[in-house]
């Protein structure tokens, strides 16, 4: 099997599990807040759907995709927001659920029957397949978590989780240049222990720069999941500290994260 149909057999994977959690659920589950502010399961299942349209789009007409990319240019803070909005007003829940259904399923074929070496426009730089697949896979999962968070549900972390974790560690540079900040010359460590006790690394195995913690605290940290504070994501060095506050696997402008748990007293 080759490393593009395996990343596109993940991203189907982590699609159907989240199907299974909202499946089932009745309007008040539907209704029911995130911890996305005025986000409501609704509107994150709404957001995958239209995120997986945009996809399709500029994998098969990418000349009508550049308005998508006019229009996150004309209003780049609000535009996501104003999307799932509008989806979540227009639809019923189940309208919504087989949206997304049918989008994924369609998108699916298209990764699969793309020639190698096809280069899909995107809002960033042009995405290979197995970069859309991972990229798609990445925000399916943080999403997901969302909802899981909104109804109390904990999920098992799987190996699919490698392929968040790598976007993570690419888009470092990406974090400083959102921000206005010039990234660091140097290529940093970064080790993650899997649930099984597996280490998988990224960079020079001598980096002065260093990144330790397990696998799904690194997932949540990168795509702002949870808060700093609350994982036992560590770093050795001022970079690689000053990176950990910033770090982001998503495209877009930096995003405002999470707060950090509230104590048993009730404060932050």
């Amino acid at each position: 099997m080759s490393a593009v149909v395996a990343v596109i057999d993940d991203l189907r994977e982590e699609s159907d599990e989240l199907d299974v959690l909202v499946g089932a659920l009745d309007e008040t589950g539907w209704r029911g807040p995130t911890p996305a502010e005025r986000w409501t399961v609704a509107h994150q299942i709404a957001h995958l759907g239209w995120t997986d349209g945009v996809a399709l789009l500029a994998a098969t007409e990418p000349d009508r995709f550049g308005g998508e990319v006019a229009k996150a240019l004309a209003a780049p803070e609000t535009f996501v927001d104003e999307a799932a909005d509008a989806l979540v007003a227009a639809h019923a829940p189940d309208a919504l659920l087989a949206r997304w259904r049918e989008g994924r399923q369609r998108l699916d074929k298209v990764l699969r029957d793309a020639p190698a070496g096809t280069r899909i426009p995107w809002y960033g730089p042009p995405m290979s397949i197995a970069s859309m697949a991972t990229a798609r896979l990445m925000e399916t999962w943080a999403h997901g978590q969302d909802i899981a968070d909104a109804l109390g549900v904990t999920r098992t972390p799987t190996a699919r989780l490698r392929h968040v974790a790598r976007i993570g560690v690419r888009a470092r540079n990406y974090a400083y240049a959102v921000r206005g900040i010039t990234a660091p010359e140097e290529e940093f460590r970064v080790e993650l222990r899997t649930p099984d006790g597996e280490m998988i690394a990224y960079g020079p195995e001598d980096a002065a720069q260093r990144i330790t913690g397990p696998l799904l605290d690194f997932c949540l940290l990168v795509t702002q999941r949870a808060h700093r504070s609350d994982l036992a994501v560590t770093a050795d060095g001022r970079e690689a500290d000053q990176w950990l506050g910033i770090a982001q696997a998503f495209a877009g402008p930096p995003g405002p994260g999470r707060l950090p748990r509230a104590e048993p007293d009730g404060h932050r």
